[in-house]
């Protein structure tokens, strides 16, 4: 299971009401993040979940309102005895720009791992989840990801017993390992049905629509989309400072036909998104203006 938690649904600058944008996400004990805003850590402890956890974090960009947050989240896992590294996924200049906030937080009692996006769609593996990192349309370097996690196929375990496979093996097949025992190699394959279809999320923000979006999102189980703007006389100004609308969100779900699409993003000027989602309802009827602390929990379907 999957647990997703938007934290904050902001732009530009944080409000009473509401957070910078920030994803965080929960599985098999190991926790990511998408973006680090100015109040992320207020956002996941009104939560009541744990910043101790996270292993990664990944940014779409390096505007203030995606990385603010970072020097005061190191400082505090630093305070709360944590010695594991910790995982940066983020574009070119990563490790800079970091470097460059730790200023302020100079004494970490863990080590950093910086990992750069070099190419337009890139993947890592990290702890159960597989990161797919592609580059979207913003005035700066940015990049939406798409956050899987795969599920094998089943275990054949009347194969097992016809191949005579031991039973001490059997585990370990399971979790894709090749054994040898008593001089006999036994590979997954033998006993492991085609792979089953996973839990998929992709996460979008600050970015005009284009094509690899809908194509990262397609059948995904939850699609968070940028909603900068929901005004329809705020059309010109997302595509001159490169936002998208609420309509043009949906139209990207349209075409990627996710289980659910939830908005975030939105420009301090947009007080009540909701006013505006039936026109992006008409578009994508699965469509949710979501707010600080929206959460889901996503399984695996049911055979």
């Amino acid at each position: 299971m999957l647990d997703v938690c938007l934290l904050g649904t902001g732009g530009m600058m944080p409000l009473p009401y509401r957070w910078l944008t920030s994803l965080m996400t929960r599985y098999n004990g190991s926790t990511l993040m998408i973006d680090c805003g100015e109040g992320t850590q207020i956002a996941v402890r009104e939560k009541g979940w744990s910043c101790n956890p996270i292993d990664v974090i990944c940014f779409t960009h390096y505007h203030g309102d995606h990385i603010s947050g970072l020097p005061g989240l190191l400082l505090t896992m630093g305070n709360a005895d944590r010695t594991q590294p910790l995982t940066l996924i983020g574009p070119k200049g990563l490790e800079r720009v970091v470097n460059a906030l730790r200023v302020i937080a100079p004494e970490l009692p863990f080590s950093l791992k910086f990992l750069e996006i070099t190419e337009p769609e890139q993947d890592f593996s990290i702890n159960g989840y597989q990161i797919h990192a592609f580059r979207v349309n913003h005035n700066v370097t940015c990049y939406g990801y798409t956050i899987q996690i795969p599920r094998a196929g089943k275990f054949n375990a009347d194969r097992a017993r016809e191949l005579a496979i031991p039973l001490l093996c059997w585990n370990r097949l399971q979790k894709g390992e090749t054994v040898e025992m008593d001089g006999v190699r036994y590979t997954p394959d033998l006993v492991m049905g085609a792979p089953r279809k996973g839990i998929k999320v992709t996460y979008v923000t600050d970015t005009r629509p284009v094509p690899v979006i809908a194509k990262q999102a397609q059948g995904a189980d939850l699609f968070i989309c940028e909603g900068m703007y929901g005004e329809p006389d705020k059309a010109a100004k997302a595509k001159e400072y490169k936002h998208m609308t609420f309509t043009e969100a949906a139209a990207l779900a349209k075409e990627a036909q996710p289980k659910e699409m939830w908005l975030t993003h939105y420009s301090p000027s947009l007080t009540h998104p909701e006013e505006y989602l039936d026109t992006a309802r008409k578009l994508f009827p699965q469509t949710i203006a979501a707010r600080d602390g929206r959460t889901i929990e996503l399984d695996f379907e049911e055979e």
